[in-house]
């Protein structure tokens, strides 16, 4: 007999509330629009990339964000945070993060927003972060 699988209740207000902010800032870059490529999946991309996977709101799995950190020691330092882990797919072999934000521990939207930033940089065309850094 296989154990059952728990279903996640609803998000907490904490999670949604540093989910949100993600998405806010994320669609505050350059030329960053927001998709719903899975049902109620969300993500954020620009010119046609994505940059953060914000997944949904709506309870049916854990909520969290999975974003490209490149550079050793921000990739290293997201692994740290409770229940982080190399993104699904294949996609952590090339420096994609999931990190839950219901986890006891689990970052700061603050510190989220400035790995999406991060994240933007690895993906969005020279041009558009030189006009990022001109801000």
């Amino acid at each position: 007999m296989s154990p059952k699988k728990e279903t996640p209740g609803p998000p907490s207000e904490a999670a949604l509330r540093a989910r949100d902010r993600v998405r806010d800032f994320a669609l505050a870059l350059p030329e960053a629009v927001e998709e719903f490529p899975w049902e109620d999946d969300a993500v954020v991309k620009v010119r046609k990339k994505i940059f953060v996977f914000l997944g949904g709101d709506g309870g049916g799995h854990p909520l969290g964000v999975t974003l490209k950190l490149r550079e050793p020691d921000l990739h290293e330092h997201a692994l740290s945070f409770p229940g982080a882990a190399p993104a699904g797919y294949g996609l952590g072999r090339s420096g994609w993060v999931s990190v839950p934000l219901e986890e006891e521990g689990a970052p700061a939207a603050e510190l989220l927003c400035e790995w999406a930033e991060e994240s933007y940089r690895v993906i969005a065309p020279k041009r558009l972060v030189a006009l990022l850094d001109s801000r």
